[in-house]
């Protein structure tokens, strides 16, 4: 003990020694202020700081008033020179006391604090009245550095009081935790222990918390609080660390001071300005000795005075605190919510309204702890029932949100929209579905008032709200106008959707459409996830759509309870009629006998048209989202976002297998749960809804307003705005998605109801609507009607109804004047659904309608309606192609089993003749299959069947020949392209059913031959009753198509109808061989080869009657009397012709067809590759190629003659003696008219020979091909 107490005393000394120069000069500093001292003050405080740091906390306990007392007065100098220069003007660091000086010695002050105790209330009355003054500077009187040490010192002080050993002091009644030493700076961390430090003579902390200490500790709070405060009201100028060390030193002095009494003491605020901090601080040190401590008399009065200031903070902060950025704080107020409503419910009657609807908003919070804290709190509140909200209540608090909810949704501020939606959801949710009952559905007034709120919120002027800086970023790109500065001046990234929110998420489970064709291949649009109900199109923006689908939640959730009501006859018709009726205000002005007669563009002029219109779409929004609540994918996603993942399954007695949702656990079944009850007469009462929506949804008068301003609607004297347009596309689209919805909803009743029937039809027709937003809602709508109605693909789906479809065809192709769109659906059948092989036999008739209107008086009759017509055919050609292209294949499959089997039966016969085996011995039980009658049979169904669908193509593919020939020589390029790709696809079909034909034939004579070896003369007798005519259907067609051929490249109405036609042509001469086509090259080819012998560069009057194309009297043409080509699309036609013999010359079977003419194609083919033109060189050396597939001697001898007429040095010696030598045979020309190629090419032949190009093709044809 003596050596511990000997080291003690060396350390104090030691300790001492160090101090005293520090304090010495700290003095000297506050004596001459001048600028050498001040220097050399800095230096001092930084090194006494490192000492303090550095010495032990007992030895500075013992020399805490020696080195407190110059640090004081130096803070006293410094807050003095500050309040001087203030007076005087001066700024902040202009003082004597410079801003380095003060700063230190608050630093050493600070680990002074933090290391040593104080032990009298003097001490701390001191400390108190030097740091008061201190912290009340503002930031232009003194520095943030200077502000915040005066706090640090302030928390160093208060966090070192601790609680006594006497049990019975007053110190041992705080209820509040104290602070744990994390909040603590690691600077000043270290904190004195008892053993290590003097006993104070008096429990400071229990003066701390005595009513004498009030004046000032509620002072303390005030400062800390304004410093806060002040700091977050300067925004970017404010310093972050000064407002947590206020914050941090609030919470050391709340905890200290947290008794019960102490702290409702406070909470009135009725001591602010009681008195100046000088007579606080002296107040404290004279009345130590005579304390009391804190008691509050809780009169009514005061009750009442507090309930209200509380109120009122509460209001103030608690709805900011709910929508606050951090996580931490966010829980934390549910927390202090919980603990509030559950400790002071009874008191806080005025604020329970308000913490209820703080719940309600962290219920639907993004952190999944928020919410499931908020949501578990909700679960207690409510299940206590009237005890704690009675029904009036919650109708309050539910009257009073729904009212303010369209001014917040279509203010500026999205984040407070967003929550207010929120908390109405979440209380909608947690009241259950009694509540809507009874204040929704038994007061049609309150039921419309909700709706037209709703309406409000979720019509086209949502799009508009939020800040104006989101409404920039969203406007279209424009000229001028930068979209990067637009975002870098919003500070956001409106397309940003990283911090969706739950409703998002959740509404993954509803049923995702990708917009794919059947066979897995994109549309044009590409891949798109459609999910049903979609977001209407004007919510545009990520934060928007998170609105939009709480909005949605609510509507979803009235519709439910009319299913999940206990034992009330509620009906859904009260709401469906209510939002009908602001959908038939629409249709009722459309169906006006003004609009019929004076059409849309009148009707749109008046005043509230548009307003109709907008009207009419939000409703159809409302109506789709009351539907789909009743579906279980709705009630899944509901509970899901209230965390009732794990809820049980509630069976109504009556239901059958569908899946109903019901209570959480611990929910008592006093509470009425959300369901899906299946109840007598429920469905009957949606089908009936359903069917009452669906026949208003189908308003012809609806559909036929323009989505486009180019519609025959629009084709008037007034000109439509384009807002229009975009009205009434947004509108169709959710009126689709509605279709899908209630698609949803019935399953196989929305078919067995007939309103698929109804829908169908309707949906094909706007796949092929002009707005890429309708074809989407309808290719998703069809998908989901497939999957709801139990089939994999929508061509499974179609083909089911097909029959309904081909007859809604059929008797609208009577009257095209008032169904101009049947063209339409017939492409879109065919297009977008891929279901050919089983709608074409469906299609016989339709296709004579259509046939009949592509004749020259149904042309005349509605020429508006050639080219859509054309289009049906078109895809109906395509189908028919992918379908003959397969025949061959199956046919020849079949062939292979049938002649497999002949042989067997064929063999086995031979062997029962050999073995001598009579038939009356022969076990028929051990006969193989092959050899019954059934087998046979079969087969013999199966050959009909393929040759019944065989029929069906063929037939199908002439009456599109037949229709489309004659549009070869159209005018219009639209009719003419179309024609051509019909005729190809039409050709290629015909080929495919002649090689099915030929090898059914072969399959008929093997089975045949098997059962006449069987002896089964009853199939004998069908085979020859099934005899089929001649299928020789391709050389006729070809007969009829190539004076078509000839004037579509006799026309040239423009380069792409020509290299189309040449494509077209040289691909049917391959199919069907070239000996059908010799004579007619050496007749009209004459036509095809004036392209290659016109010069590109030279125009050519069309004098001749018989150059002229032939055009009938009631066309209309723009043909002039001169060639109407550019010299650029002269030379793509003659590439498109060079390509053309390139590919018949190539191919052996079709390289007859050009054997009459090839001299004079030779010829011509020479002269365009030796000629200057460097653009059609690379394709006529591809064409010299070809033809020396047929004759490479006069290819050669063409180039050759033109080459070495040129080059005489390179002229090859004969390779024996006997022979002429070349230039013997083949003289050099006197002139270039001379040449060989130019007199076999005929007239036109281009003579103009570039020697560099002579040079360049021979060798390249020499080393390519003549080698």
């Amino acid at each position: 003990m003596e050596a511990a107490a000997a080291a003690s005393d060396e350390t104090l000394a030691a300790v001492f020694a160090q101090l005293k120069p520090h304090t010495t000069a700290l003095l000297d500093v506050l004596r001459s202020r001048g600028p050498a001292s001040n220097s050399a003050a800095s230096s001092s405080l930084r090194a006494m700081a490192a000492l303090l740091r550095s010495a032990p906390a007992p030895a500075l306990q013992l020399c805490f008033e020696y080195t407190v007392f110059p640090l004081l007065m130096l803070l006293d100098a410094a807050v003095l020179c500050r309040k001087e220069g203030k007076a005087a003007g001066q700024g902040v660091g202009e003082s004597d006391i410079t801003d380095a000086i003060a700063e230190g010695g608050l630093a050493c002050l600070e680990i002074l604090l933090s290391k040593c105790r104080l032990t009298s209330v003097n001490q701390m009355a001191t400390l108190l009245k030097k740091l008061t003054p201190g912290a009340m500077f503002s930031p232009t009187e003194a520095s943030e550095e200077f502000r915040l040490g005066i706090i640090r010192c302030f928390r160093a002080m208060i966090l070192q009081l601790q609680s006594c050993s006497d049990k019975s002091c007053s110190c041992k009644q705080a209820t509040v935790l104290l602070t744990t030493p994390t909040i603590i700076s690691s600077e000043v961390c270290s904190v004195v222990h008892q053993k290590h430090s003097a006993k104070p003579d008096e429990c400071l902390l229990a003066f701390l918390q005595s009513q004498n200490a009030s004046a000032a500790v509620g002072h303390w709070l005030s400062l800390l609080l304004q410093s806060s405060e002040l700091e977050a009201s300067r925004g970017h100028r404010g310093s972050g660390g000064l407002r947590k060390e206020s914050l941090l030193a609030l919470r050391i002095l709340i905890a200290k001071v947290g008794s019960a009494d102490a702290l409702a003491f406070f909470l009135p605020g009725i001591i602010g300005n009681a008195e100046t901090t000088e007579d606080i601080i002296s107040d404290v040190s004279k009345n130590s000795a005579d304390r009391r401590s804190l008691h509050v008399k809780r009169t009514r009065k005061w009750l009442e005075e507090t309930t209200s200031n509380i109120d009122k903070l509460f209001s103030a902060t608690f709805p900011h605190l709910s929508i606050h950025p951090s996580e931490k704080v966010r829980r934390s107020v549910v927390n202090g919510v919980r603990g509030l409503l559950s400790s002071c419910s009874y008191t806080l009657t005025r604020s329970k309204m308000l913490l209820v609807e703080c719940l309600c908003v962290l219920a639907c919070d993004d952190a999944t702890t928020v919410s499931e804290a908020a949501q578990d709190s909700l679960d207690h509140l409510f299940m206590k029932g009237q005890s704690f909200l009675s029904e009036n209540e919650v109708s309050d608090i539910f009257t009073r949100l729904l009212e303010k909810l369209p001014q917040l949704v279509l203010g500026s501020e999205e984040i407070t929209a967003l929550s207010h939606a929120r908390k109405l959801l979440a209380l909608t949710f947690y009241a259950g579905p009694q509540f809507l009952i009874n204040h929704l559905h038994r007061s049609p007034v309150a039921a419309a008032r909700f709706f037209d709120c709703l309406g409000l919120c979720i019509s086209h002027g949502s799009q508009f709200s939020g800040s104006m800086d989101k409404l920039i970023v969203s406007k279209p790109l424009s000229v001028g106008y930068l979209y990067s500065v637009a975002e870098l001046k919003s500070g956001a990234y409106p397309k940003d959707i990283s911090h969706s929110s739950q409703h998002a998420t959740s509404s993954s489970i509803a049923p995702k459409i990708s917009v794919l064709r059947d066979d897995g291949s994109s549309n044009a649009h590409g891949t798109v996830e459609y999910e049903l109900p979609h977001v209407p199109p004007w919510f545009v923006h990520a934060s928007s759509q998170r609105l939009y689908f709480a909005l949605a939640g609510m509507v979803r959730l009235v519709g439910l309870s009319t299913v999940s009501g206990q034992g009330t006859s509620t009906s859904l018709s009260v709401f469906v009629d209510i939002l009908l009726n602001q959908f038939r205000r629409l249709s009722t002005e459309l169906r006006a006998k003004d609009t019929q007669r004076y059409g849309v563009q009148r009707w749109y002029m008046k005043s509230d048209s548009g307003q109709i219109l907008r009207q009419a779409s939000s409703a159809v929004c409302m109506l789709n989202e009351l539907i789909y609540g009743l579906s279980d994918q709705s009630l899944c996603i509901c509970l899901q976002l209230f965390n009732k993942s794990s809820a049980q399954v509630v069976r109504v007695p009556g239901q059958n297998d569908k899946t109903s949702s019901g209570e959480h656990r611990g929910v008592t079944d006093s509470r009425v749960v959300w369901k899906i009850s299946e109840e007598m007469g429920t469905k009957d009462d949606i089908i009936h809804c359903i069917g009452s929506i669906l026949h208003e949804y189908m308003s012809p008068e609806v559909w036929d307003l323009p989505t486009e301003q180019n519609s025959e609607l629009c084709l008037g004297e007034i000109s439509l705005p384009l807002h229009l347009f975009r009205d009434t596309t947004a509108l169709q689209q959710v009126m689709l998605d509605g279709i899908g919805v209630f698609g949803i909803i019935l399953g196989q009743d929305f078919a067995r109801s007939g309103f698929m029937h109804s829908s169908l039809y309707l949906l094909l027709r706007k796949l092929i609507s002009s707005s890429v937003q309708i074809r989407i809602a309808s290719d998703a709508v069809l998908r989901t009607l497939a999957t709801s109605g139990g089939y994999s693909t929508v061509g499974q789906f179609v083909v089911a109804n097909a029959d309904y479809i081909v007859d809604s065809l059929c008797r609208q192709l009577r009257h095209l004047d008032l169904n101009p769109h049947v063209p339409d659906i017939l492409a879109s059948m065919l297009s977008y659904i891929g279901a050919s092989r089983d709608i074409l036999p469906f299609l016989e008739e339709p296709m004579r309608a259509v046939s009949s209107e592509l004749e020259v008086l149904g042309r005349h009759d509605h020429p508006h309606l050639t080219v859509p017509f054309l289009k049906a055919v078109s895809e109906i050609a395509k189908a028919c192609s992918h379908e003959s292209i397969s025949l061959p294949d199956e046919v020849q499959s079949f062939y292979v089993k049938v002649r497999t089997e002949g042989q067997a039966v064929q063999n086995s016969i031979e062997k029962r003749r050999e073995t001598s085996v009579t038939a009356e011995a022969t076990d028929v039980d051990a006969q193989p299959e092959f050899l019954s009658l059934e087998y046979w049979e079969d087969l013999l169904c199966k050959l009909n069947d393929m040759r019944r669908y065989r029929r069906i193509v063929g037939s199908l593919v002439g009456s599109c020949l037949y229709a489309s020939t004659p549009l070869l020589s159209s005018t219009k390029e639209s009719a003419c392209l179309v024609a051509l790709d019909i005729v190809e696809n039409a050709v290629v079909s015909i080929a495919k059913v002649e090689e099915a034909y030929k090898c059914e034939i072969e399959s008929k004579a093997v089975i045949s031959e098997a059962v006449q070896l069987l002896s089964l003369d009853e199939l004998l007798d069908d085979m020859d009753g099934a005899e089929d005519v001649d299928e020789n259907r391709l050389p006729p067609a070809m007969n009829k198509l190539w004076p078509y051929f000839v004037i579509c490249l006799k026309n040239k109405i423009s380069v792409a109808v020509v290299r189309r036609c040449t494509e077209v042509l040289g691909r049917t001469i391959q199919i069907c061989g070239g000996d059908f086509f010799i004579r007619r090259f050496h007749k009209d080819g004459y036509i095809i080869w004036r392209l290659l012998a016109l010069s590109p560069f030279k125009r050519k009057t069309l004098s001749l009657m018989d150059e002229k194309a032939i055009i009938l009297p009631y066309r209309n043409t723009s043909l002039t009397s001169e060639e109407p080509m550019a010299e650029i699309s002269s030379q793509k036609i003659q590439i498109a012709v060079l390509d053309m013999i390139t590919e018949i010359s190539s191919n052996k079977r079709s390289a007859i067809a050009l054997e009459s003419v090839l001299k004079k194609i030779c010829g011509l083919v020479v002269g365009i590759a030796y000629g200057g033109l460097i653009g059609l060189r690379e394709a006529a050396i591809r064409a010299l190629t070809g033809l020396a597939c047929m004759d490479a001697d006069l290819v050669w001898l063409l180039l050759a003659d033109v080459y070495h007429s040129l080059n005489q040095r390179d002229m090859p010696l004969p390779p024996i003696q006997d022979l002429v030598e070349l230039c013997d045979l083949l003289p050099p020309p006197m002139s270039s008219r001379e040449y060989l190629f130019v007199q076999y090419g005929g007239e036109g032949v281009r003579y103009d020979i570039d020697p560099s190009s002579v040079h360049e093709v021979f060798k390249r044809m020499e080393d390519a091909v003549f080698k």
